[in-house]
């Protein structure tokens, strides 16, 4: 017999994801949405594109949300979770608003929201929230009542996302040369961000010197290194380093670049590397091309055997995860006590995101946290 839980107060869960084109006619549209007010000429978005055009002009990131929300269905039914699972992105179909549109139609009063980035940071974090409030704000401007909706908190050292892929790691260390295994290093590999967002991430009280974004990632990445060398013997060397810089070149962004750190690598004589892309929550462009293209080649250019280890994806372990999360928030919400897993140093991320946690250099209402306008 599966599990029986209450769920309250509770009546939805929501994914909340970035949304990609699925097809070649949506690629332009599609950054367009991304880069909105932004001012980036159409020929630049064309040219960022031939990412995109080389896989067809599919972006894989809507195929594996559904895979995911097919997970976290099954996992729910299994365990005796009677909670819908909608989905809605922030930047291509199904569109959050329409998506909170017809959960207020079906009469969903209480949402409680799963983003699909792990970390604290402005755009994995405020950004959603920011576009949460918008697409409520819509709702009502057009005479609909907005539900209520909370976020589920930070799960970057959760045992149902760590573990995952630190098997992934070890599967990808078997499956290099095995000349070359014990003496291979580790790349973590997250996305870049400007310094100066890394600086704010997080609470007002862990700002400064990458803030939470970069000790979070750390954390990870030292489980990780921790579980592997458990299984294997062997403590690999390692270094957290950053993919898929997008901004200005006189703008500080997180450094090194993974293709840069394979050159060094390379240089000191290294005779392999497993790049584990621990900041993504699926195998989505930015690691399909920069990657499992664009470094690829890097390696390959310098002779450098590489490995990619598996992203989370939609692996059981994760859905358990999400569904921990949820009844360990709406136990919290009912007022009683609650299991809070993680892994590491850190503990458990806050519930509630405070003010000053992840400022927008030009603030927006934000909701689900501190300061929304929708309590």
């Amino acid at each position: 017999m599966p599990e029986q839980h209450a769920n309250p107060p509770y009546d939805a869960l929501l994914l909340l994801s970035f949304g990609g084109p699925e097809g070649p006619d949506d690629v332009v549209p599609f950054l367009r949405n991304v880069t909105r007010g932004r001012g980036i000429p159409e020929e630049r978005l064309k040219e960022v594109g031939q990412h995109y055009f080389l896989f067809g002009g599919v972006s894989p990131i809507n195929d594996q949300n559904r895979a995911l929300l097919a997970a976290l269905r099954e996992d729910f039914a299994e365990h005796g979770v009677e909670l819908p699972v909608y989905w809605g992105n922030r930047n291509w179909a199904p569109y959050l608003t329409d998506t909170l549109r017809e959960m207020a139609a079906d009469g969903r009063r209480r949402i409680v929201t799963l983003a699909t980035s792990a970390y604290a940071s402005y755009s994995g974090c405020r950004q959603y929230r920011e576009d949460l409030a918008g697409a409520l704000a819509t709702l009502a401007a057009e005479g609909v009542e907005p539900p209520r909706v909370d976020k589920l908190r930070h799960y970057f050292n959760h045992p149902g996302f760590v573990r995952p892929m630190a098997e992934g790691v070890l599967a990808s260390l078997a499956d290099l040369p095995e000349d070359a295994r014990a003496g291979a290093h580790l790349a973590f590999t997250t996305h870049s961000i400007p310094d100066a967002a890394a600086d704010t991430s997080g609470p007002a009280e862990e700002h400064g010197g990458g803030g939470a974004y970069v000790a979070q990632h750390l954390d990870v990445a030292r489980l990780i290194v921790d579980i592997v060398r458990e299984e294997t013997g062997i403590a690999y060397p390692w270094r957290l380093v950053y993919q898929s810089r997008s901004g200005a070149p006189h703008i500080p962004w997180l450094e090194p670049d993974i293709c840069d750190h394979l050159e060094a690598l390379h240089g000191e004589g290294v005779p392999a590397v497993v790049m584990a892309p621990i900041g993504f929550v699926s195998d989505h462009m930015e690691v399909l091309y920069d990657l499992d293209t664009e470094a690829t080649a890097k390696a390959a250019e310098l002779g450098l055997p590489v490995r990619r280890s598996a992203t989370v994806g939609a692996d059981p372990r994760f859905a358990a995860a999400v569904r921990d999360l949820v009844l360990e928030r709406a136990a919290t919400e009912r007022g009683e006590p609650a299991r809070r897993c993680a892994l590491g140093a850190l503990g458990p991320s806050h519930d509630l995101c405070p003010v000053g946690c992840c400022p927008a250099r030009a603030p927006k209402p934000a909701a689900a946290g501190a300061d929304s306008p929708y309590a």
